[in-house]
């Protein structure tokens, strides 16, 4: 099986470095259907599906099907990303992803041991800053 891919991926980039000249986006659309995604299937289908939203265990996967259309998008002369890859992508997610919560991926606060420092640092200086002024104020004899 992996020979056969490995086949098919060669005469496919081969057919891509040699007949074409500009951007045929109806052909890297069909490229990239045939061959990224034919791949991508593959791989996610030796992954239980259970994993399918777990970041750790699908990136490889994903960053493998990300750099199959760059690199397609790049021989064939095509802008990428453009609209091709993007509705390319929403189909992916809406097949694969669509189950996933974004709580998994989405910016959380740091925790209170290292907020804490960040906040209450400045608030220390500040005051620090200000009863120094304040002391100095009251005790001008002899300064100037």
């Amino acid at each position: 099986m992996a020979s056969a891919l490995f086949l098919r991926a060669a005469c496919v980039m081969l057919f891509i470095t040699a007949c074409v000249s500009g951007c045929d986006r109806a052909l890297y659309e069909r490229i990239i259907d045939d061959f990224c995604l034919a791949k991508f299937k593959s791989d996610m289908g030796a992954v239980d599906q259970r994993l399918w939203c777990s970041w750790p265990d699908t990136t490889h996967i994903y960053e493998g099907l990300t750099n199959c259309t760059y690199q397609v998008a790049l021989r064939m002369d095509c802008f990428w990303p453009g609209h091709t890859v993007d509705h390319f992508f929403v189909r992916i997610h809406r097949n694969y992803f669509h189950d996933c919560q974004l709580t998994g991926r989405l910016i959380h606060d740091p925790a209170p041991s290292v907020l804490a420092p960040f906040v209450g640092v400045p608030i220390l200086v500040t005051l620090l800053v200000t009863a120094l002024v304040v002391w100095r104020s009251k005790h001008t004899e002899g300064i100037l």
